[in-house]
């Protein structure tokens, strides 16, 4: 253990997608207005707060929920409590699919989760920002002191140095931004382009976004249930159309992205050769990022027609996440360099406290004996006053600079504590 005894812990309580099932997942994750609910309670100072808890920071995303906290003790058992009664879940069916983290573990398992380094695509940048998030909710609720604020701080910017110094998140690494980072080569002006994305699941939503962040605007989602079309295309400001409309849209697309569940192919060569003849020798791309395929392969041999589907895109997630493999060991570096920042600061923590005590106590002892001083000399002008006082604490100050120094170079040292002891024992501070 790092940290004194005169100081808190530092915990991580969670479970992500290593451990834990998605249906588990889905049962603890903390919609926005649980979490909300649940840092208020312990903001108001209710039984955790005054007991064991003293700061909390939650993280929940889709892959993971890790509850970070500054504890009076070292145990668990109250945070396994909180996230047992929040979410309405007994212990015993959660509480084997857990990692709990101490101290020095649960420093650098934040900084490599800021990083990207334990997503399920290694280096994604989102991770990043649902930290902040996290810490931001923290904030607005009272739940971070000292401890958790300068914690999260530098996670945060371990983050940002880990993505602005190494190539960590420069390569698409999902199937969809490789999709349509491919397709971004074949038809460089996507802001121009008329795209149809076939089919309305996880994978089209992906699809979309990775689109419409590239600048993509004439955005079109088909689907065999128009409602669901209209759900994703109504939230990326898209327009949505029925399957059986598929053959009127064709003529006019430039890029066909295809993502459906459907146990058979979908687009016909003969389907895209009709198409093709009103083109006017126009350019059409296929991204058929479906299993099983959608897209004929016969499709591909088309004149004028070009064709990628999932071998070739998971050949190119591959040299991606590659390339972003090489980065680790720089990012890593970054990591260390911050942590051991991190815990410098947790150092002083221990002596921080003791020099301030030492000071008070010492200021204590001055203004007591000035203002004696003063009552037996009545007549002494102001002026006189104000210069005994200065004198008294410059005396104070350099009296104290050599303890308080010492304390500060021990602070990082194997016997920070020993000196803190001593220290307290010496000026009989509490």
């Amino acid at each position: 253990m790092f940290m004194g005894e005169h100081t808190l812990h530092l915990l991580c309580l969670g479970l992500n997608h290593h451990t834990a099932s998605v249906g588990l997942r889905e049962q603890l994750v903390f919609t926005p207005h649980r979490l909300e609910a649940s840092l208020a309670r312990l903001g108001c100072g209710q039984e955790y707060t005054t007991n064991q808890i003293r700061e909390l920071v939650i993280l929940s995303t889709c892959n993971r929920v890790e509850l970070y906290a500054a504890t009076t003790t070292p145990f668990f058992e109250a945070l396994e409590s909180f996230l047992s009664e929040t979410q309405n879940i007994p212990v015993s069916e959660f509480s084997q699919f857990l990692y709990r983290l101490q101290d020095e573990d649960a420093v650098r398992h934040l900084l490599g989760v800021a990083a990207g380094l334990d997503s399920v695509v290694l280096g994604e940048p989102q991770i990043l920002g649902q930290v902040t998030d996290a810490y931001a909710a923290a904030r607005r609720h009272g739940t971070v002191g000292k401890m958790l604020s300068r914690f999260f701080q530098t996670a945060i910017h371990a983050g940002k140095r880990a993505r602005t110094e190494t190539a960590i998140g420069h390569n698409p690494a999902s199937i969809a931004s490789v999709a349509v980072n491919l397709i971004s080569v074949s038809v460089p002006k996507l802001t121009d382009a008329k795209i149809m994305v076939l089919g309305a699941g996880e994978m089209a939503e992906l699809a979309v976004e990775a689109l419409r962040k590239r600048g993509s605007h004439q955005i079109v989602v088909v689907n065999r249930t128009l409602q669901r079309a209209q759900e994703l295309a109504q939230r990326w400001d898209g327009q949505a159309a029925a399957l059986e409309t598929l053959l009127e849209l064709l003529p006019d697309t430039d890029i066909v992205i295809t993502s459906t569940g459907a146990p058979h192919t979908i687009i016909q060569p003969s389907m895209v050769q009709k198409a093709m003849e009103q083109r006017s020798n126009r350019q059409m791309v296929f991204m058929d990022i479906a299993v099983p395929r959608d897209v004929d392969t016969e499709v591909g041999a088309i004149p004028g027609v070009c064709l990628f589907d999932m071998d070739t895109l998971s050949e190119r997630l591959e040299n991606s996440l590659a390339r972003r493999e090489a980065e680790v060991p720089q990012v890593k570096e970054i990591l260390a360099e911050e942590q051991a920042d991190f815990m410098d600061f947790l150092a002083t923590l221990d002596v921080v406290p003791i020099i301030v005590e030492m000071r008070d106590r010492a200021n204590a002892i001055r203004q007591a004996e000035l203002e004696k001083t003063i009552r037996r000399i009545p007549d002494l002008p102001l002026h006189a006053q104000q210069h005994i006082d200065a004198l008294t604490k410059a005396i104070v100050n350099k009296i104290l600079h050599s303890p308080t120094a010492r304390l500060r170079e021990e602070a990082n040292g194997p016997n920070a504590v020993d000196y803190a002891d001593i220290a307290r024992g010496l000026f009989g501070l509490d």
